[in-house]
């Protein structure tokens, strides 16, 4: 189907296309003259710029305006907890405090900011997390949290390691470590099964936590060190220290039946430190006093040999003398306690008395005090 120019077009329009007229001054459908649009563009440059036709001087301004934005582009900030790191293609120059400092621009230098005041906290053996505002049940892992120990035992085993990036070195921080989380946990969880094995389970679950807490951050330190990692461990910190859970009821009867027999070793060792101590003492009074009587003893069987040969030796010397003062000591013994009456047969007109109802009553004790007697018996 054909038609006419003049009639517009199959839109029915004027010419010029669907769009309007055509462009004006330049007569029916001709583009414009580039060049023409070139020169105009000249021309107001030339306006624009500082001495008029001078092309050139205008160029050297844009050009030292351009390089001059650049430059201020390397100004940058560093807050008080972070620690700047100052490249220059690509290698490392040094570092930079808090404040506004400045580096050569993109893409001669750029800056690398670490924060080194944040603690970083990594869990072995569990994950927690926060869900709609509420903390999380902490989920186990038992491929991390199940450990050996020395006497051939399964533990289970969660804690937590604190660290940070070291301040001193925090190139070695941004450089060394191209995933610093999973280093840092592969590095804690090795240490600790190293702690763990040298121990047996009943001083990991018991005496030697603060110890294996201590020992665990020192060896992480070091390892960290000698990888150059620019990290400092802070804390290590067991959450939890418990048999596998399969076991641990068992396990903790027989937890209870060594805490039984610790304390009766107690109660045993304490009844020994003092019955011990007694016997010992009694035994010691017993070795005295036989010593005191096998002194007396002696001394007494001593004294009387000498006086038996003093006595007999005053007797070799005058017999009847001798024999007249034993028998007078004698019957001073016999009769000292004895009821007496002393008669002088010289003397006429005494008559012997025996009173025979006093004897008979000292005899014969009273009734009551046989009574008395006998009840006692």
């Amino acid at each position: 189907m054909s038609w006419s120019n003049h009639s517009g077009g199959p839109w029915g329009q004027k010419p010029g296309g669907p769009w309007g007229s055509g462009p004006s001054g330049g007569g029916g459908g001709t583009p414009p003259d580039l060049e023409e649009f070139l020169r105009r563009g000249q021309d107001r440059l030339r306006s624009i710029l500082p001495g008029g036709g001078a092309s050139g001087r205008g160029i050297i301004f844009i050009i030292l305006g351009a390089v001059l934005l650049w430059l201020a582009t390397g100004f940058y900030t560093v807050r008080p907890d972070e620690v700047g790191i100052n490249l220059v293609f690509g290698r490392w120059v040094g570092n930079t405090g808090e404040g506004l400092r400045y580096n050569f621009p993109y893409p001669i230098g750029s800056v690398i900011t670490p924060q080194v005041t944040t603690v970083n906290t990594i869990e072995v053996g569990q994950r927690t997390g926060d869900t709609s505002r509420r903390v999380a049940p902490a989920r186990e892992v038992p491929e991390e949290s199940l450990m050996l120990t020395g006497d051939e035992n399964i533990v289970d085993i969660n804690f937590t390691v604190q660290w940070q990036v070291s301040p001193a070195k925090p190139q070695d921080y941004v450089f060394n470590l191209q995933n610093p989380d999973s280093a840092i946990k592969a590095v804690a969880e090795s240490t600790m099964r190293e702690a763990v094995g040298r121990r047996n389970i009943q001083s990991v679950l018991t005496t030697d936590r603060g110890a294996i807490e201590s020992e665990v951050r020192e060896s992480m330190q070091t390892i960290l060190d000698q990888y150059g990692a620019g990290v400092e461990v802070r804390q290590v910190q067991l959450q939890k220290v418990d048999p596998p859970q399969q076991v641990i009821d068992a396990f903790r009867d027989v937890q209870a039946a060594r805490q039984d027999q610790d304390r009766i070793r107690n109660e045993a060792e304490t009844y020994a430190s003092r019955v011990v101590p007694e016997a010992r003492g009694e035994a010691t009074r017993i070795i005295q006093g036989a010593e005191a009587y096998r002194e007396r003893a002696v001394a007494e069987a001593r004294g009387a040999a000498s006086r038996f040969t003093q006595v007999y030796d005053a007797y070799r010397t005058a017999p009847s003398i001798t024999r007249e003062r034993m028998f007078l000591e004698t019957m001073e013994r016999v009769l000292a306690n004895a009821d007496k009456v002393l008669i002088d047969p010289k003397e006429q007109g005494v008559v012997p008395y025996l009173p025979l109802g006093d004897l008979q009553q000292r005899a014969t004790p009273p009734a009551n005090s046989n009574t008395r007697q006998g009840a006692t018996r």
